[in-house]
């Protein structure tokens, strides 16, 4: 399948290969398919980022509730003095700030993409805002908990200096892992749109810097500031005398247990996020190792993972060129030249070889030419070539090369046969069939003859061939010409007889020995019986 590119700049398609039998191109059935339209993509990013952000400031809301009422469970928010701050100004207080807060911090990551949504190139702004875009929103987080925090702790600190402390601690705590898992559930929401971008270049600027960045933030998120709480627990607990044992033993439990819970679900989304791009690499390595080069990769991540997908589709690019190149210089110089090329670097001269030729020549090509316009006769001729190169390839040889509307074909070299006179025959045989069948409109005429041949490299540094040169060339090129004034329009050398089997020796018949032009010895002929 090819690789197709809509109106810029949207997302290089993935070859239509690799969707039926890989993951989804984005590593989520959440985040849609390249195909998708812009339109759907917008809608189904903020659709997730507003779902995602409500949900995790909710549980961050509850932590906190369980923070300040149960792990600190003194001074109470439910005293006579505060009551009304936790009963009848909280809710509301908290609900209209997450709402416009999940508004605004939605709103602005959007806008920061909207050169994606909207199909255009993106600018250099565009660019570092798409990668900024994760931090942006994990600051706007931080910035609601941050201020629920000095506005509560200074409404409840009005009242009794003792609840500072608590608030500080069960507000700013619960908003930094909120902050964080929005962080890494935005670097995951917005991957197509980070794909665009990736076309364009690579991310110079990120809140983390890279895996190990990711990494040591969901540490220091999921471990260091549980760690941190237990720490300046025990320092509230010792300084201030406001926890009984029994009060400070419980909220260790529930810091650890918080730790564990929170330390978990953060590590299982970096470890999402890391192992997701090395599974779809793992997969298409091993289509491209079963032979399957139509493979190209989506980069959708901008740490060293996404290196590692870019480098990828360079490597199967570089194999698909390669292979192009491979089967073009096969075409040219045939397989077995080109497989031998492949394996020792070739150098001018050559070796002798015990080899079988056929020559083959259109009988009347004059008259072909002149009778017929030139498209009819190309088509003619590749029709004819066709069926000699076919019948070549099916009997282990290779057409040396085409001369006009003449086919030299080797066999025996490169590549040693089992019966290099049997097969040069058979497939003589069959040409000659297959030529008064398929392509009535020509007639050619066609020689076989074996012997030892010089074959190797002939030319210079800067251009050369491989071919075979000889007297059994010269001496099919003869037979050839006599072919075509002989019933069948097919002639073989006698001598080949001695060394094939009795029933391809039957397909033919001894005749007349001549002596061919420019040969010194007489040769006994070959017919078919």
């Amino acid at each position: 399948m090819t690789v197709e590119k809509t109106v810029a700049p949207r997302l290089v398609r993935v070859r239509e290969a690799v969707t039926p039998r890989d993951t989804h191109e984005y590593g989520s059935w959440l985040l849609g398919r390249v195909s998708e339209s812009q339109r759907r993509r917008r809608i189904r990013i903020q659709l997730i980022l507003t779902t995602f952000v409500i949900v995790a400031n909710l549980v961050g809301v509850a932590v906190t509730s369980l923070v300040t009422t149960v792990l600190f469970p003194t001074p109470n928010v439910f005293g006579p003095d505060v009551w009304w701050i936790t009963v009848i100004f909280i809710p509301p207080y908290v609900l209209a700030t997450f709402a416009v807060g999940a508004v605004w911090a939605t709103g602005r990551v959007i806008k920061s993409v909207r050169w994606a949504l909207e199909e255009r190139p993106p600018t250099a702004a565009d660019y570092r805002n798409t990668f900024r875009a994760p931090g942006q929103l994990a600051r706007m987080v931080l910035v609601l908990w941050f201020s629920d925090a000095a506005v509560l702790t200074t409404m409840y600190a009005v009242h009794d200096p003792a609840f500072i402390p608590k608030f500080l601690l069960g507000i700013t705590f619960p908003g930094i892992v909120v902050a964080t898992t929005c962080y890494l559930f935005t670097e995951f929401a917005l991957r197509p749109v980070a794909a665009q971008a990736l076309q364009a270049g690579q991310p110079t600027t990120r809140l983390t810097s890279g895996i190990m960045g990711r990494t040591m933030l969901v540490w220091a998120t999921g471990s260091g500031v549980p760690m941190l709480g237990v720490l300046l627990a025990a320092l509230v607990a010792l300084t201030m005398n406001t926890l009984t044992p029994t009060q400070f033993e419980f909220a260790i439990v529930i810091l650890a247990v918080f730790a564990l819970v929170f330390g978990f679900f953060l590590m299982w989304l970096v470890s999402s996020m890391t192992i997701t791009p090395i599974r779809i690499v793992q997969g298409a390595l091993g289509r491209v190792e079963r032979g399957d080069l139509d493979t190209d990769l989506v980069v959708f991540d901008g740490t060293e993972l996404g290196q590692l997908q870019r480098g990828f589709n360079s490597m199967v690019h570089g194999l698909r060129e390669r292979e192009r190149v491979r089967d073009l210089f096969g075409r040219h110089v045939g397989r077995e030249v080109a497989a031998l090329a492949e394996q020792e670097k070739p150098q001018l001269g050559g070796e002798e070889r015990h080899a079988a030729v056929i020559f083959v020549d259109v009988i009347g090509s004059t008259q072909l030419v002149t009778s017929r316009p030139a498209v009819e006769v190309v088509d003619l001729l590749n029709r004819f070539f066709a069926v000699i190169v076919d019948e070549v390839d099916r009997h282990h040889g290779f057409v040396n090369k085409f001369e006009g509307d003449a086919v030299l074909a080797v066999f025996g070299a490169p590549v040693s046969l089992q019966c290099t006179e049997g097969d040069a025959l058979a497939a003589a045989r069959a040409i000659a069939s297959r030529l008064r069948d398929e392509v009535p409109e020509l007639t050619a005429g066609l020689g076989v003859a074996a012997g030892t041949v010089v074959a190797g490299n002939v030319g210079a540094k800067e251009r050369f061939e491989y071919t075979v040169i000889g007297g059994p060339v010269n001496e099919a090129a003869r037979l050839c010409e006599l072919a075509k004034s002989v019933p069948g329009h097919l002639v073989a050398a006698a001598g080949m007889l001695d060394a094939v089997t009795e029933s391809e020796c039957a397909n033919w018949a001894l005749g007349d020995t001549v002596t061919l032009r420019g040969l010194p010895e007489p040769t006994q002929l070959a017919v078919l019986a």
